[in-house]
């Protein structure tokens, strides 16, 4: 990666940027609950729905507005890299509808511990699918991570399957979309637009039948049209970080969209924090500390 050597007078450089970039973005990511919280009773797929639908509208918009259309295109000539691709967009509505669903069901402090949990499950498919290297700290890190979520369900008797299944779906995604080397702000478009067919004939059947609530008022039609800028700018906005920061450096921003989230589950939206979600969330942390210190010294 090159960056100037100068920056125009009054102007900040490219390099002090990035950390503007991964704070707007990963703020943005944990502050989504409020977004998400404001469309009240409305049904999660309905929700999910035309966030897939307007981050289709709004990505295929800035391909167009930067040119890149051709490579659009281009990858839709590709029918391995569609069907992986294909696979990833599965993985990425499940995850993105089953975080809807946490928010709405208030669930927050869990879905937080999910994006926890997430970096570490990550680390563990790396090591079964793609043989990198697990150095000892990293394997007491996943097996501190293990400890945590079994003592969660050994002490309430039920599994923090929203946490688990956030963190699993998003490693897996993270996984093929290494696989496949697509530019992200093009495979991500993509991926919006393999699922858009369904979500379009999910949305049309409810118009059709009366249980839809897209246009029954000018605010919740608004929140429907602008979650797919919700969506996007936060991922424009790391993509632009990624470019510009080590990858240690931003994996110590990654900890602020739970952290953010859940400080709203418990402060705002009043949600539980016992003594067994202090100890599980404390071994989270301890194993999330010990991989990235393990991680730095490694890339030094």
């Amino acid at each position: 990666m090159t960056l100037p050597t100068s920056a125009t007078p009054g102007q900040p450089s490219q390099a002090s940027l990035g950390p503007l970039y991964a704070l707007l973005a990963y703020s943005t990511w944990g502050l989504l609950p409020i977004y998400w919280k404001l469309f009240g009773a409305t049904p999660a797929v309905e929700v999910l729905s035309h966030r897939m639908i307007w981050s289709a509208v709004f990505l295929v918009g800035i391909l167009v507005v930067q040119r890149r259309l051709g490579d659009l295109f281009e990858l839709l000539k590709s029918p391995r890299q569609v069907l992986v691709l294909l696979l990833t967009a599965s993985l990425l509505t499940f995850n993105w509808g089953l975080y809807i669903y946490g928010v709405n069901s208030d669930r927050v402090v869990e879905a937080s511990l999910g994006y926890y949990i997430n970096p570490l499950v990550t680390v563990l498919l790396g090591f079964v699918f793609l043989k990198e290297r697990l150095h000892k700290m990293q394997q007491v890190a996943v097996a501190l991570a293990v400890v945590g979520v079994v003592y969660f369900i050994w002490q309430l008797g039920t599994v923090p399957w929203i946490a688990l299944s956030l963190a699993i779906s998003f490693a897996f995604y993270g996984l093929l979309r290494k696989v496949v080397a697509v530019a992200p702000l093009v495979g991500l478009a993509v991926e919006t637009l393999l699922i858009t067919p369904i979500t379009l004939l999910f949305v049309g059947w409810l118009g059709a039948t009366g249980q839809g609530r897209f246009g029954e008022s000018l605010p919740l039609t608004l929140l429907f049209v602008a979650a797919g800028v919700a969506t996007s700018m936060p991922l424009l906005w790391f993509n632009n970080a990624a470019k510009r920061l080590t990858l240690a450096s931003l994996g110590f921003f990654q900890y602020l969209a739970p952290s953010l989230s859940l400080l709203l589950g418990v402060f705002a939206y009043g949600e539980p924090f016992t003594p067994v979600h202090l100890v599980t969330f404390g071994c989270i942390w301890a194993a999330l500390g010990l991989y990235s210190v393990t991680a730095l010294r490694i890339r030094r």
